[in-house]
């Protein structure tokens, strides 16, 4: 499956149908358990990266820079991926993304084996999974309604989010495991191997008729009707203006991780992120009630203090435990807060525009992700590690002076007319 950067999924709100409904659906019930597999297999790529970099060089600026090069290409193909999957045939697509990021981790996997690896070779090749990744996930979401019913899609949605946070919690945990036992290299073939799953679903899957080929002018035509869509549509506007500032902030965390853990080793950083899984896990099951409890706007800017405070606190604390617990609670704000940013981003737009709107939220999320990773990289190389933590935390609390202008909504009393591109 595709980075995750992705965290990207999120919890609707409920309905009348049993949140396990959708396993019923063979179907559905195939295609869950192969993305966890992938998802596995990429938490376990993603701990591989962020360790190898540390081998290989301790400079901040490198090391942050392997989160900028998985986010990176969304600033190349997230858009045109979007209008792709509003206009092609989403399998072959899917089918074509998941065959790039096999080759992609296959070829690092053997390359750090032969000890070939150099840190620009490693960049460069997390650009490709990135690139793969980016390609795959405006059509992976948009799916969904094509493997379950409408009753069960907010369901299936929501058992979608709980199996990325399932391979979230123990993908890097096995990763650390692979990686103290065999190297980072074993873990990047295990990464290539976990796509097959998907790939034999969707070679398997006969989804509705191909639409004949579409011309490189009716795919500009496609993002002109998106882009325009946009500045009409103030609600995305506020979504993604939210989603950008917290990514920004955000990105600290994940830019200097790799170094807060480095002292731990390659288990300690396995544990340290599946801590963080298991904070997302435990985030997902509580939030339907805590949205039953408070508005949206309220659930996010509580999550996004929970989330500053949880930044500032991994530059002050060196204990392992506590990293541990620190981050478990890291997992549950952001999960929350993209949860939420991302119910807010899939509602609001209409079926004929729903992808176009998906990857422009995925260009804003990644694309603050690429940016604030080199930022924060190349500050802690100048102010220390702790100095840039706190810098990154007091932003996440400014931002939330855009809160009460920019308001974000569930959607749920939304009607939309169906328009043609």
């Amino acid at each position: 499956m595709a980075e995750p950067q992705n965290p990207l999924t999120g919890i609707p709100q409920l309905t009348r149908a049993s949140a396990w409904t959708p396993f019923r659906e063979p179907l559905f019930r195939s295609l869950w358990i192969a993305a966890v597999v992938s998802y596995t297999g990429t938490w376990m790529q993603n701990v591989g990266s962020g360790w190898l970099m540390t081998s290989l060089t301790m400079s901040p600026v490198m090391i942050s820079l392997v989160q900028a090069a998985t986010s990176l290409p969304v600033f190349l193909v997230a858009l045109p991926a979007g209008a792709l999957a509003d206009m092609v045939d989403r399998r072959k697509l899917l089918l074509c993304a998941q065959s790039w990021m096999v080759a992609a981790s296959a070829s690092l996997g053997v390359l750090t084996i032969l000890g070939r690896v150099t840190p620009w070779t490693l960049l460069f090749f997390t650009f490709l999974l990135g690139f793969g990744a980016v390609m795959n996930d405006p059509a992976w979401q948009a799916i969904t309604p094509q493997v379950v019913s409408e009753r069960e899609f907010t369901s299936a949605v929501a058992l979608n989010s709980a199996g990325f946070n399932v391979a979230r919690a123990i993908g890097p945990v096995l990763g650390g495991l692979v990686i103290a036992a065999a190297g980072s290299g074993f873990a990047f073939l295990l990464n290539s191997a976990s796509f097959f799953g998907v790939i034999f679903f969707l070679y398997r899957w006969r989804n509705r008729p191909n639409p004949a080929p579409v011309p490189a002018r009716r795919i500009l035509n496609a993002l002109g009707a998106g882009f325009k869509y946009l500045r009409g549509a103030p609600a995305v506007q506020s979504v993604l203006l939210r989603t950008g500032l917290f990514s920004v902030f955000a990105s600290a965390l994940w830019a200097l991780l790799p170094l807060i853990a480095r002292p731990h080793g390659s288990i300690g950083y396995g544990l340290l992120l599946g801590s963080f899984g298991l904070g997302a896990l435990a985030g997902a099951c509580i939030l339907p009630s805590m949205r039953r409890l408070m508005s949206v706007d309220m659930l996010v800017a509580f999550a996004i203090v929970l989330f500053a405070v949880v930044t500032f606190a991994l530059g002050r604390v060196s204990d392992l435990h506590w990293l541990c617990g620190v981050l478990f609670a890291g997992g549950m704000s952001w999960i929350s807060i993209l949860a939420s940013l991302n119910v807010s981003a899939q509602t609001m737009s209409p079926d004929w525009v729903r992808a176009r709107s998906l990857s422009m939220y995925l260009l804003v999320l990644q694309g603050g992700m690429a940016a604030g990773s080199g930022f924060w990289g190349a500050l802690a190389s100048r102010q220390g590690v702790s100095t840039t933590l706190l810098v990154a935390a007091s932003g996440l609390l400014l931002g939330l002076a855009t809160a009460r202008r920019h308001r974000l909504h569930d959607g749920s009393k939304v009607q939309f007319s169906a328009v043609a591109t």
